[in-house]
């Protein structure tokens, strides 16, 4: 499985190209320290558009570049494009349905588990929960650039300017949702997605094309301890080939097209080509050169691995999707933050595929009921927990943000729920889940429900009773963007399927899946 997340700074050594590290990711942030890198031998191209120059740096664990004015060295002037105004929409005919026998499951898969007929209290309760994740994506985007705040107040303002790469390939998603449900003109969700695009496309720093995890909100200037992320790009990605589709035709789908399209994953790969038989990502790159750990096993890496078969530049060879563990047994355990299962499968449909007879779907379902089993079983330890109210992620908890998860034979957790670990399996476990955050809501009430809805966590048992901060009850203060992401994107994949639809749609990942034979089983017929 791959690291969890934290939330906790890493401090290096910033360079001098204002590159360097940082540890929130969907991974491990303890893989990043100063002995945890590698010094790339090929040089390094960054993009620094802020600063005005593309610097080569053949050394880059000696935080000494080679000098940006040296003679013969070219200097990029950064591309500006024209100012976003409203005329900038351009409709356009929609492309052709999606046609959803290319990508049928079996019946018994299409609703996951725990599936029955949404009545019309969840369809009200669905609807308000959806709306409220979408406001985040809204108001915590800056309109100039784009970028999505990391996370922010969900009961009071807050003064947080930092963005991530990943809650902004989510806000990116989330137009096409808000657009499609009427929330908002369609002209308002193409002229925020152009805005952001073009932002990626000709201002935003970047490495062979990889981001930076985090970054100001509102320049873009990378964080000072911010590492260049695999998996954060890749989710940035997920977001921009996503809007770009549901606008096909426009120059929001050439400029994702373009952004996707520059990034070097054979590059991320061989840790520039420092290790050419090397068929794993690296999780990220600093100044001081590649992360050592790896995506070499069971995680939320699967949609950084199919973006990078799919690639129409710079693809990964066929076998880099084999390259990674598989667990002898089934993966229900593999990962015990439920994201791990979440992520890709917000975007990749993978009901009723099969990898070598995995069926990651089924199993992520099966995930999915045994941390609620797991629930129940120590609701007598821990007050908060029941049938009702399950669901460990990596999230905020009383002591810090923390990677609670059903690991084997050591569940992590200690009575905190997040109402995404529920809400990012409603595309699994689509009864359960709504029953699950309906019940959080009706009980907890406006203790644990704000601006955006559900606080990012909490914890009612008493042993925390010192940290409580709202009547009985500890609540992050705070909502975060990739789990606002999850709630958001795994409902509507639960009631229409239209984020999968829409991303299914991309000629790069129906390509990818065919180069990692990710072949449908056979539909049983009775």
């Amino acid at each position: 499985m791959s690291p969890a997340r934290m939330r906790h700074f890493t401090q290096l050594l910033a360079s001098v190209l204002c590159v360097s590290v940082v540890s929130t990711s969907p991974a491990f942030a303890a893989v990043i320290a100063a002995s945890s890198v590698d010094a790339p031998v090929a040089p390094v191209k960054i993009f620094l558009p802020a600063m005005g120059y593309l610097a080569l740096n053949s050394n880059a664990a000696s935080l000494a570049p080679i000098s940006l004015t040296a003679p013969g060295l070219p200097i990029a002037k950064p591309q500006v494009a024209d100012p976003l105004t409203a005329s900038a929409f351009i409709p356009t005919l929609k492309a052709e349905p999606f046609s959803v026998s290319e990508t049928a499951a079996p019946a018994s898969l299409t609703g996951g588990a725990g599936s029955a007929a949404a009545s019309p209290a969840d369809n009200a309760f669905l609807d308000d929960l959806q709306h409220k994740a979408f406001s985040y994506f809204w108001e915590q985007t800056d309109p100039k650039t784009g970028l999505t705040k990391d996370r922010a107040g969900n009961f009071k303002d807050d003064d947080y300017h930092v963005a991530s790469m990943a809650a902004t390939g989510f806000g990116l998603t989330a137009l096409v949702i808000a657009e499609s449900r009427g929330w908002i003109p369609r002209e308002q969700a193409y002229a925020r997605a152009l805005a952001c695009l073009r932002h990626l496309r000709y201002r935003q720093a970047h490495v062979h094309g990889w981001f930076h995890h985090f970054v100001d909100a509102s320049t873009g200037e990378p964080v000072s301890s911010s590492e260049v992320s695999s998996i954060d790009t890749a989710l940035l990605l997920a977001g921009a080939l996503s809007v770009g589709r549901h606008f096909a035709g426009t120059e929001v789908e050439r400029l994702a097209e373009e952004i996707y399209g520059r990034v070097d994953f054979p590059w991320m790969m061989t840790d520039g080509d420092a290790k050419p038989d090397e068929r794993t990502l690296s999780m990220g790159w600093t100044p001081q050169g590649f992360i050592k750990a790896r995506w070499d096993g069971y995680s939320e890496h699967q949609i950084l691995y199919v973006l990078g078969l799919g690639s129409p530049t710079h693809p990964l060879p066929p076998e880099a999707w084999r390259a990674w563990r598989r667990p002898d047994g089934p993966v229900t355990e593999a990962s015990g933050p439920l994201f791990t299962h979440q992520y890709s499968q917000l975007w990749l449909d993978l009901r009723g595929r099969l990898d070598d007879g995995r069926d990651y779907f089924a199993q992520s379902v099966q995930a999915t009921l045994l941390q609620r089993d797991a629930a129940i079983k120590a609701q007598g330890e821990f007050s908060t927990y029941g049938p009702s109210c399950w669901g460990w992620t990596a999230c905020d908890g009383p002591e810090g943000y923390r990677a609670y998860g059903a690991y084997p034979g050591r569940p992590e957790h200690d009575g905190t729920i997040a109402p995404a670990a529920a809400g990012g399996s409603a595309a699994f476990t689509p009864g359960l889940s709504v029953e699950a955050l309906r019940f959080m809501k009706e009980r907890y009430g406006e203790r644990i429900w704000g601006r955006y809805g559900f606080s990012d966590a909490f914890n009612a048992d008493p042993r925390w009773k010192e940290r409580f901060n709202a009547d009985g009850v500890w609540r992050s203060p705070d909502v975060i963007g990739i789990d606002q992401g999850a709630i958001l994107l795994a409902v509507e994949n639960s009631r229409s399927e239209r984020v999968w639809k829409t991303f299914m749609d991309s000629e790069h990942v129906r390509r990818a899946l065919e180069r990692a034979e990710l072949g449908r089983k056979a539909i049983e017929k009775n």
